[in-house]
């Protein structure tokens, strides 16, 4: 009987936790707001035949086995982009060609591809511009060359789960440095490179 008691008032009492304004709206899905940091740049000139500028929240670590070849960390945004050199001889329209397959590896998550033409005629570089959007694991990619001599190719990958909510901010902030890189980025002289003979 005092078993029976007790388990009614403990019922009673849940019930009426339950009561009240019983009016109840979901939340939509947030996600953590990113603090962007201050964008500040220092010139990377190294042995390479380019120089560029890149952010100093980032680091550039070269590829061990590969001359020339540098990923550019963002440890904070847990990203990387990924620069690949080669030396030109008769293969410009198969690297080209090469480009153009890696960006189409990404349409089937894309929702839009983005050109984008380069045209520096007075320093010599040339390229494309590729900001791929939706969930796609690359979300820009770019190549330039001076058409002779050199050839470099990028691509930026976030080690997270693709989600265009979650990462457009981040995306976009780290799209405006590898439009910056594209900007500054100059070739040295050209006799000063030997030739690799490998891009990824």
């Amino acid at each position: 009987m005092r078993n029976a008691i007790i388990l009614s008032l403990l019922l009673n009492f849940y019930l009426a936790g339950c009561g009240g304004n019983t009016d109840y709206t979901p939340k939509r899905t947030g996600y953590f707001r990113i603090a962007l940091p201050e964008r500040k740049y220092t010139t990377y000139n190294s042995d390479c035949p380019f120089v560029f500028e890149y952010p100093v929240y980032a680091s550039v670590d070269s590829v061990s086995g590969h001359p020339y070849w540098l990923n550019i960390v963002f440890p904070r945004f847990r990203c990387n982009v990924y620069m690949s050199y080669i030396t030109i001889d008769t293969n410009l329209e198969s690297l080209l060609e090469e480009c153009r397959k890696f960006v189409v590896e990404h349409e089937v998550k894309a929702s839009a591809i983005n050109q984008q033409e380069v045209t520096n005629t007075k320093d010599k570089i040339y390229g494309m511009i590729y900001d791929i959007e939706g969930n796609a694991a690359s979300n820009m990619q770019f190549y330039l060359t001076d058409k002779t001599h050199n050839f470099v190719r990028g691509a930026l990958y976030f080690y997270a789960v693709p989600n265009k909510d979650s990462l457009q901010p981040v995306a976009n902030f780290v799209k405006e440095d590898i439009n910056h890189l594209i900007q500054t980025f100059r070739w040295k002289n050209p006799k000063s490179a030997s030739p690799p003979t490998l891009i990824h």
